[in-house]
């Protein structure tokens, strides 16, 4: 029988062009029992998203009450949009056991790691070279103004590596994800995460 453990908040960052949505999804799709965290937002839903999927969709007085009652694990204003991961999914499943995967950025790692001690594994993933970045955000068809904000945002992001458990090099997406899996797997292993150890052992007495 599989030994009960609690689930892995396994955060992916890094910065903007890296691949951290590419890889994400990959690995969701290699690892289904994982959950990606749907993500609470003031803005406005584009063409194609839909509710509970992509993102939950609430209006500014409606965030702020989710803010107020403590309903919300991390949260930040990024171009005057509120953004923010809901707390009672997120426990619900690592309480059952299941991973939950969160595409954010440094500071939504440094507020969930507090909310949740002991449960977040952070991934910094980085680019090849500063070149390579450059030409992934030209490949988008941004003016230059954007893309050169977008390399400034870059380098700031980056300066936060040092606050994660791994950092992985994204020089080709299949090894990237493989990275990343590897390091998932290891995480469910970890002795104070597989609360079922106890009671396996003394089975084994």
């Amino acid at each position: 029988m599989p030994i009960d453990r609690r689930g892995v908040a396994l955060v992916i960052a890094g910065p903007s062009g890296v691949g951290k949505t590419a890889i994400t999804r990959a690995l969701l799709a290699a690892e289904p029992p994982a959950l990606l965290s749907v993500s609470v937002t003031t803005r406005g839903p584009r063409p194609g998203e839909k509710e509970g999927v992509d993102y939950f969709f609430r209006d500014e007085a409606e965030f702020a009450a989710l803010v107020a009652r403590g309903e919300l694990l991390e949260w930040a204003e990024v171009f005057d949009r509120r953004y923010g991961t809901p707390r009672a999914p997120v426990v619900k499943a690592l309480e059952a056991g299941r991973d939950v995967v969160f595409d954010i950025d440094w500071q939504g790692h440094r507020k969930l790691r507090a909310a949740l001690p002991g449960d977040v594994v952070g991934v910094f993933v980085l680019p090849a070279s500063r070149a390579a970045l450059e030409e992934r955000l030209a490949g988008r068809g941004d003016r230059l103004a954007v893309i050169a904000g977008r390399m400034q945002g870059a380098a700031a992001e980056i300066a936060h590596w040092p606050e994660f458990d791994h950092v992985v090099v994204n020089r080709d997406l299949a090894e990237a994800v493989g990275a990343v899996r590897e390091i998932l797997h290891a995480a469910r292993l970890a002795t104070g995460r597989q609360h079922g150890l106890a009671a396996f052992v003394t089975g084994l007495r």
